[in-house]
């Protein structure tokens, strides 16, 4: 939503077969019509799958198949499929992966160019992200950045929690950005309301507009999440609201 915010034509794929939720991320889950599974099926068009958001008309929406299908697809059609939405003039083509490493995920990233691993500051997500890293490098993939989630600066103060140094240590890979834990997302979530387009951005809100920027290039500096809440949301405000 960041990134289409900016101009740019964004495609996502929701790629988590028979388990998908970006239409309920974005309050789309009663357009649905069509899936992909429909366009191999030859029951529609590549156009009619494509589901416009409501707010960003340069922002669609394209789900693998529906809730109660479970098929696998294969890696040849993923890549004739980004192929498909690359030549309607997308700019960028997000790929939602499904849990887990097996057949889906594999499959699923066969057309992607690089990788964003997103991980929590746990050891468990951390080995992982760890994982994922070392098959996306198995599949060729090695352009990959990091998004840390649910980072909670308090416990990193008490030493409670890794700090987002501590994780890019032990993972190796370059840091787009971290995202403070905020009881905003579950809100926004529950509503289909990207956190993005509230009027008054919260820290994680800006959070994610950073590494949106940051990932096409519009934007170099990273938050410090070890700057008090609110000299850190009054500076970066500032930062964000006059460039």
């Amino acid at each position: 939503m960041s990134i289409a915010r900016l101009g740019y034509r964004v495609a996502l794929i929701d790629a988590d077969i028979g388990l998908r939720n970006l239409d309920l991320l974005l309050g789309l889950e009663n357009r649905v019509l069509y899936t992909a599974m429909d366009i191999f099926e030859g029951e529609c068009r590549l156009d009619q799958a494509l589901i416009r958001d409501k707010r960003l008309k340069n922002l669609c929406l394209l789900a693998i198949s529906k809730n109660r299908q479970r098929y696998n697809v294969t890696r040849q059609k993923m890549d004739n499929l980004v192929s498909s939405i690359s030549a309607l003039g997308y700019h960028f083509i997000l790929i939602d992966c499904p849990a887990g490493i097996d057949v889906g995920f594999i499959n699923a990233i066969s057309p992607a160019q690089e990788a964003l691993i997103v991980t929590t500051p746990e050891i468990t997500a951390m080995r992982d992200a760890d994982r994922v890293a070392g098959l996306l490098e198995a599949n060729g993939i090695y352009n990959a950045k990091l998004l840390i989630n649910r980072v909670r600066p308090d416990m990193i103060q008490r030493h409670d929690m890794m700090s987002v140094q501590d994780v890019q240590d032990v993972l190796g890979i370059p840091l787009l950005g971290a995202i403070p834990e905020d009881l905003h997302v579950i809100i926004s979530t529950n509503r289909g309301e990207p956190l993005v387009l509230r009027k008054k951005l919260t820290l994680s809100g800006i959070a994610f507009e950073n590494a949106a920027r940051r990932l096409i290039g519009k934007q170099d500096y990273l938050i410090d999440l070890k700057t008090p809440y609110k000299g850190l949301f009054q500076k970066i405000q500032t930062m964000f609201f006059n460039n």
